[in-house]
């Protein structure tokens, strides 16, 4: 990922973190200090290309395969490193040379997924562990090491260390999926296909940008049964169908709070579109087990004349800045 695309989605992040004054991020821990100075940090990285070395810092982003070593120059109460691989990609982490002291309240947790606000990506409702589940703590565990691999291609971590020059070294490591499942894009435009073969689970594709989101195919159910009319291509109520897909919009990145934009509940060939001027805009795949599911789509930036600030395809804007 370019400087240029991290910046962006470091500002992006900004925007998703900052409600009112400022908001909690993780889960009811207050990010502190930090934020904002990541904006210059993206600008000044180097190339990415290659497994490197750097100093971790207390609130950062890590897109890149490499080794991080944190080490506190002074109490760090509040500290997390969100983590993005490519969406074909989930994350192989490990921690070593760990030196804290848990008994006086330091910690360090891997958590699968992101936490914004309060909020988890993906949602307790898509993820296939439980909540708790998806949490490894480093106090927790006996041995010298802990290590870590998240379901999908984004991952992070949250530590709180008391007491100067003690610290811990992260390592980094992206692995091949074959069939992604949520999915957080590093990019504001671009072009993807989720596929679901024979499981029931659902995928998310997850954009934290205002974007113009094009399907571009649709394989539902069995084709063979699928008579509906193209004319109606998008209407509400597919729920109840097992298989589909649905269009969310929102501020925050849990999709079962976010507001369902549209739906679609068979198959296509065709050309469906809607612009989604909300912080998140998402492609959501839900799916039965009893097929093989698959969409295409396609999805761009909006430019700001474009943000809908009135009511668009009979939609309330309900994702205007309060």
């Amino acid at each position: 990922m370019s400087a240029a695309l991290r910046a962006q989605l470091v500002l992006c992040l900004i925007s998703l973190l900052s409600g009112t004054g400022l908001t909690r991020y993780i889960e009811d821990n207050e990010a502190s200090d930090g934020l904002y100075s990541l904006i210059s940090l993206a600008q000044k990285r180097e190339s990415e290309d290659f497994v490197f070395r750097r100093p971790l810092r207390c609130l950062d982003m890590l897109a890149t395969e490499g080794y991080f070593t944190f080490v506190a120059s002074r109490p760090q109460l509040a500290c997390a490193a969100f983590i993005i691989a490519e969406p074909s990609e989930v994350i192989s982490m490990e921690l070593s040379d760990v030196s804290i002291d848990c008994s006086a309240g330091d910690f360090i947790k891997i958590f699968d997924g992101w936490v914004l606000k309060g909020e988890k990506f993906p949602s307790s409702n898509d993820h296939p562990l439980l909540p708790h589940e998806r949490y490894t703590d480093y106090c927790s565990s006996a041995a010298s090491t802990l290590s870590g691999r998240s379901s999908q291609n984004v991952a992070m971590i949250f530590f709180r260390i008391h007491s100067p020059d003690s610290g811990f070294t992260l390592a980094v490591k992206k692995v091949h999926n074959p069939f992604p499942c949520n999915i957080m894009s590093q990019s504001p435009e671009g072009s993807f296909t989720m596929v679901m073969p024979h499981q029931r689970r659902n995928c998310s594709f997850s954009i934290i940008y205002p974007v113009e989101i094009r399907l571009t195919d649709l394989s539902l159910g069995d084709a063979k049964s699928n008579e509906i009319s193209l004319l109606r291509q998008m209407w509400p109520g597919c729920s109840g169908s097992g298989d589909y897909v649905e269009l969310l919009g929102g501020n925050g990145v849990d999709t079962s709070k976010m507001f369902p934009v549209a739906d679609l509940c068979f198959s296509l060939s065709g050309l469906a579109q809607m612009k989604i001027g909300c912080d998140n805009s998402v492609v959501r795949l839900v799916s039965s087990g009893n097929y093989i599911n698959r969409v295409t789509f396609q999805y761009r930036l909006l430019d700001q004349n474009e943000i809908p600030k009135t009511r668009e395809n009979s939609l309330e804007n309900f994702c205007s800045v309060e």
